[in-house]
């Protein structure tokens, strides 16, 4: 008897490690995308329905009751392409392991995108996200959701490109949005020989804890930015170390 309650106390435990992670790993997957907004949402409506009971607000309440007795199709609609990406990534073998082979392969496509810009003497500005969301910056932009290329990146700034103004912004992996419009500096220590690209990655990294990449079309170098801090002339081998270092998601 003794031994059945321990297998049962293992295997709720177990369980409850086991939905722990899931959650977890949900929450990370849908972070500082639109499904938060969707999820935040669905919880105000079951809150809602709540309250209508609480108050016995009963043609509310039956309203929302027929809403909610069909939340699993409800969920599956609103996040169809959240499901999509999550069991490719499953079914890719990326769950846990995958996640700093998907990183790695993301710095180095971002390592040699700088590398050709800044050969072919063309400004760009690439903007990582790492704990604090970029979503303010994010709605003057072009959406894009697309993965990381050194083709893509080229092609996003070359001036032919309508949206090669701005910065690119990639969160989690994806290039999110182009053509978006950072916060230029306000501090009086940042010198005057500095354009505006650099002006704007120094005040991205002023408010958030974003990591930016940004190449000059006139002294064709490679700068990143942290913290508000500026590291000049950087070469492939140093800028891919420095992102290996970084904790990016």
């Amino acid at each position: 008897m003794q031994g059945l309650l321990d297998n049962v106390r293992l295997a709720d435990l177990a369980d409850i490690l086991i939905i722990t992670i899931l959650i977890y790993w949900l929450i990370n997957q849908i972070r500082g995308t639109r499904a938060v907004q969707m999820l935040i949402g669905l919880l105000m409506v079951g809150a809602l329905f709540s309250a209508s009971q609480y108050f016995e607000l009963y043609t509310l309440s039956w309203i929302l009751n027929n809403f909610l007795s069909s939340i699993l199709l409800v969920i599956v609609i609103l996040f169809q392409n959240d499901i999509r990406r999550a069991l490719t990534r499953v079914g890719r073998g990326t769950l846990f392991g995958g996640d700093r082979q998907r990183r790695n392969e993301m710095i180095e496509e971002v390592a040699r995108a700088a590398v050709l810009l800044a050969t072919k003497r063309v400004g760009a500005i690439i903007a990582l996200e790492r704990e604090v969301g970029l979503n303010e910056y994010l709605e003057a932009g072009t959406r894009l959701d697309a993965r990381v290329s050194r083709e893509l990146l080229v092609s996003i700034f070359l001036p032919t490109s309508p949206i090669h103004d701005g910065a690119v912004v990639i969160r989690r992996g994806r290039i999110t949005a182009a053509g978006c419009f950072l916060p230029l500096t306000t501090s009086q220590v940042v010198s005057r020989s500095l354009g505006s690209r650099h002006r704007a990655a120094i005040g991205l990294t002023e408010e958030t804890d974003a990591a930016v990449i940004v190449v000059s079309e006139e002294e064709g170098q490679i700068s990143l930015v942290r913290e508000g801090r500026i590291t000049r002339d950087m070469d492939a081998g140093s800028l891919r170390t420095t992102l290996a270092q970084l904790a990016l998601p």
